[in-house]
C-alpha cells in the first residue's frame, strides 16, 4: 500500500538550533524540579510533612514513597500529552507541561507541613508530585521530537543530545541550590529555606515559556501530520507500534534501572555498615561525575551522526556493565581514588547508553501517534525499571547476605535486555517514500490513519 504526501520541507541548521535550545531549557527546568523534589523528599520532607513522633525510617520511607508516586504517573502523562502533541502539535504540549510542572513545583513550597494542618500535607504533597510525574511523562517525548524532528538528516542525534543534557544540568541546578543553603545552617534550612528552591521555579518557568512560545512548530509534524485525518494516538499506537514500544521499553532497562543502581544504589551500598565509607567521599564523586555526564552527553550524542546511534548505545550499555566491577571492587576496597575514578567513568558510560537515546527513540515510530508511542515506551520503562529496579536490587541483597555481586548479576540482565532492545530497535526516515511495510528505512507516515 502506498499513498502521496507532501515532502518534509528542508531543516536548517537554525531552525535545529532553536528547537534543540527549546528542548534543552524546557527539559533543564523540568529535571530541575523533578530533582529539587527528590532532594527535598530525601533531607526535609521527613521533618515537615510527617508526624515528629513518627520513627525516623518509617518518615523517610513515606518520603520516598511520595517521591515514587511520580514515576508511575509518567505513562499517564505520555498519553494525555502524547494526545495533545500528535493531534494539536509538539510546541502546545510541551508549554502546557512546562506550565503544569512548574504551578505543581510552585504549590510545593507554600504548602504547610504536619504541624499546621495534619494529615493533609502530605495529601497535598502527594497530589503536586502526581502532577509533576503527568509532566515530565510527556515532556521528554515531545522535547525529544522538537529537537530531532527539527533537525537537518545527517545531525539529528547532535541536536537530539540537547534534550538529554538536560537531565544532568537539572540535577546540578537542584543539587546546588540545597547545597547553597545548607550553609543556612539545619533551623533555617528547615523552616523556611527549603522552599526557596521550589519557589525559584516561578523565574525558570517564565523563561522556558518565553522561548519555548518562540520556537517554530516541527517540519515533520507540519508535514505528515497536521491535517490529516487519523484515529485516536493511543489507539493508533497499540495497534501499529506495539513492537517498538516493547523494544523501546526494553532500551531504557539501562538509562533507567542501570543509572538508578550506578548511582543511588551504589551510594546506599558504600554507606552499610559493612562498607563504612564517609558519605562525603561518594557525594563529592557523584556532584563532579554529574558535571562530566553534562559535558561529555552532546560530543557522545554527536558521535551517533558519525558512526551511528545503535553504535553508540551497544558502547554505553556493555561499557557500563564492564566498569560497574571495579566500582563496586573499589567500594568494598575503600580506595578513594579509583572510587572517584570509576564513579565518574561510569557515568561517561552510562551516558553512552543516554546521549542517543532522543534520536534512536524518535526513528523507531512513524510521523503518525510518534509522540504517544515514544512518551508511552519512555514513561512505563521508566516506571518499571527506575522504580523497580532499587526495590529487586534490596530484596537481592537480603536474600544473599549483604553479596553485591547479586546485583551486579541483576545489573548485567539490565544490560542483555537494553542490548536485545538496541539491536531489533527499527528506525524510520522522514524524508523517505510512504509505504505500509514495517521496513525500517522507507517506513514514514503509516499504513492506515483511520483506525
Amino acid at each position: 500500500m502506498s499513498a502521496s504526501a507532501p515532502a518534509v520541507p528542508e531543516n536548517t541548521h537554525r531552525r535545529a538550533l532553536r528547537g534543540g535550545f527549546a528542548a534543552l531549557v524546557g527539559t533543564s527546568i523540568e529535571w530541575y524540579d523533578f530533582y529539587v523534589y527528590a532532594t527535598a523528599a530525601a533531607i526535609i520532607f521527613p521533618h515537615v510533612f510527617f508526624p515528629e513522633d513518627l520513627d525516623p525510617g518509617l518518615a523517610t520511607l513515606a518520603s520516598f514513597g511520595t517521591y515514587a508516586v511520580a514515576f508511575f504517573m509518567r505513562p499517564i502523562g505520555g498519553i494525555v500529552f502524547g494526545h495533545i502533541g500528535d493531534k494539536l502539535g509538539r510546541k502546545p504540549a510541551l508549554t502546557i507541561t512546562l506550565i503544569l510542572m512548574g504551578v505543581a513545583t510552585t504549590l510545593v513550597g507554600v504548602l504547610p507541613g504536619y504541624a499546621q494542618i495534619g494529615i493533609w500535607g502530605p495529601i497535598l504533597l502527594i497530589l503536586c508530585r502526581m502532577a509533576q510525574g503527568l509532566a515530565v511523562g510527556g515532556e521528554w517525548g515531545g522535547a525529544s521530537l522538537m529537537a530531532v524532528e527539527s533537525a537537518p538528516s545527517k545531525w539529528k542525534n547532535f541536536y537530539g543530545g540537547f534534550t538529554q543534557v538536560g537531565n544532568p544540568l537539572g540535577a546540578l541546578m537542584a543539587t546546588g541550590a540545597f547545597w547553597a543553603l545548607s550553609s543556612l545552617g539545619q533551623d533555617a534550612l528547615l523552616s523556611w529555606g527549603w522552599r526557596l528552591p521550589f519557589l525559584f521555579s516561578i523565574v525558570l518557568i517564565a523563561v522556558g515559556f518565553w522561548v519555548r512560545f518562540k520556537v517554530e512548530e516541527t517540519p515533520v509534524f507540519e508535514a505528515k501530520v497536521e491535517g490529516q485525518e487519523q484515529s485516536t494516538p493511543i489507539l493508533f499506537a497499540l495497534k501499529n507500534n506495539w513492537a517498538p514500544i516493547l523494544l523501546g521499553f526494553c532500551i531504557i532497562a539501562m538509562s533507567s534501572g542501570g543509572y538508578v543502581i550506578a548511582t543511588t544504589f551504589v551510594q546506599n551500598y558504600a554507606d552499610t555498615p559493612e562498607i563504612g565509607l564517609d558519605p562525603t567521599i561518594i557525594l563529592g564523586a557523584l556532584t563532579i561525575a554529574s558535571l562530566v555526564e553534562m559535558l561529555v552527553t552532546l560530543p557522545l550524542a554527536a558521535l551517533g551522526d558519525k558512526i551511528g546511534p545503535k553504535a553508540v548505545m551497544y558502547f554505553g550499555v556493555i561499557a557500563s556493565f564492564i566498569v560497574i566491577i571495579p566500582l563496586v571492587l573499589s567500594i568494598q576496597s575503600k580506595n578513594v581514588a579509583l572510587i572517584w575514578i570509576f564513579v565518574i567513568l561510569i557515568r561517561v558510560t552510562l551516558s553512552g547508553a543516554w546521549a542517543p537515546l532522543s534520536t534512536l527513540m524518535a526513528q523507531m515510530f512513524r510521523p503518525q501517534s510518534r509522540y504517544t508511542s515514544m512518551s508511552l515506551s519512555y514513561g512505563i520503562g521508566a516506571a518499571v525499571w527506575g522504580g523497580l529496579s532499587p526495590a529487586i536490587a534490596s530484596a537481592l541483597l537480603i536474600a544473599t547476605g549483604g553479596n553485591f555481586w547479586s546485583v551486579v548479576a541483576f545489573f548485567g540482565l539490565l544490560t542483555a535486555v537494553a542490548w536485545i532492545g538496541v539491536r531489533f530497535a527499527p528506525q524510520h526516515s522522514d524524508t523517505a517514500p510512504v509505504t505500509g511495510s514495517f521496513t525500517a528505512r522507507t517506513d514514514t507516515t503509516a499504513i492506515r490513519t483511520d483506525g
